[in-house]
């Protein structure tokens, strides 16, 4: 109970502000897209730029690390894709959408701000590696399974091009990439660059969380009911137990088998809307899962923690 009080709740006091402001009206839809696109597209690539290009690689990217997490994640996704079109009789286009959804851990607005309240920023380094492949892994298989079921019969470059146009677009996979540039470089971050970089940086996730909640207001749970409770299952509960088996058979130590664990075990971010929603696909299921699961994840991310010790 405890870890419920001191971990869990105020990050979801925060989701639940944003909720409540927007559904009582004092504070506009609007004004919501406006600080989701801030965070989005400005505070969270700072945070995730400063992060990787001061982050020790030669410690923090343990190959078992991301072995563990990935391999999980890429069997949710075929999970999620099979089981929507084997149980569901969904077309291939609303499977892969689908399957997105069980693929794209709130790895950011979720898990580090809940992996910090528990284990104390310095256990985010195992965080910091994963989110670090978290959008170019998510979307890079997500968008190129997607192209492939689109435009079966056409040449392979024109798949390839339109991955790489929906990659290089992606402001998290700029700002990564730009951190590991830095990084290896060796170049130093200028200290007024990297103080104003940490003002913006302050804002990120208290900014995100209150919009998420205001995100989410939106998302009516309504239809395909079914598919959603399979999309909430594998998510919160397939997805970390892989993590589990996996780190385990691979002896991660201990910090790193609670970052991946962790972040398994958070909802389907919105992100995974994003993508249903930029093919026109499986909306319903993919905004709904963003609901019910960032809902249910409450007492299942206790369950996890309690089991972490």
């Amino acid at each position: 109970m405890q870890t419920l009080l001191d971990v869990i709740l105020p990050v979801f006091l925060v989701i639940g502000f944003g909720y409540v402001a927007v559904w009582r009206g004092l504070f506009p839809v609007s004004g919501i897209d406006g600080v989701m696109k801030f965070t989005q597209n400005f505070a969270i690539p700072c945070l995730l730029f400063q992060a990787i290009a001061n982050i020790d690689l030669s410690t923090s990217y343990d190959p078992r690390l991301l072995i563990s997490f990935y391999a999980g994640a890429g069997l949710c996704f075929a999970l999620g894709i099979f089981g929507a079109r084997v149980l569901f009789r969904r077309d291939w286009e609303d499977s892969v959408a689908i399957g997105f959804c069980c693929l794209f851990s709130n790895s950011i607005l979720l898990g580090l701000p809940i992996t910090e309240r528990a284990y104390g920023s310095d256990a985010l380094a195992g965080n910091y590696a994963i989110v670090s492949f978290h959008a170019p892994f998510c979307y890079g298989l997500g968008i190129t399974v997607m192209e492939f079921v689109r435009n079966r019969g056409q040449s392979r470059r024109m798949v390839l091009r339109n991955v790489s146009r929906a990659m290089f677009r992606n402001a998290l996979v700029l700002a990564i990439l730009g951190g590991f540039a830095v990084n290896l470089s060796g170049l130093p971050i200028p200290g007024v660059v990297d103080d104003a970089l940490s003002l913006i940086v302050r804002a990120a996730l208290p900014a995100a969380l209150f919009a998420l909640g205001g995100v989410l207001l939106q998302y009516r749970p309504e239809g395909d009911i079914k598919a959603i409770l399979m999309v909430c299952a594998i998510a919160l509960l397939v997805h970390p137990a892989l993590v589990w088996t996996f780190g385990t058979a691979l002896d991660l130590p201990q910090a790193a088998f609670r970052s991946g664990v962790l972040t398994a075990a958070m909802a389907p971010g919105f992100n995974a809307y994003i993508f249903a929603n930029m093919y026109g696909r499986a909306r319903r299921v993919a905004a709904s899962s963003v609901l019910i699961a960032t809902s249910s994840s409450i007492l299942t991310v206790w369950l996890w923690l309690s089991v972490l010790g």
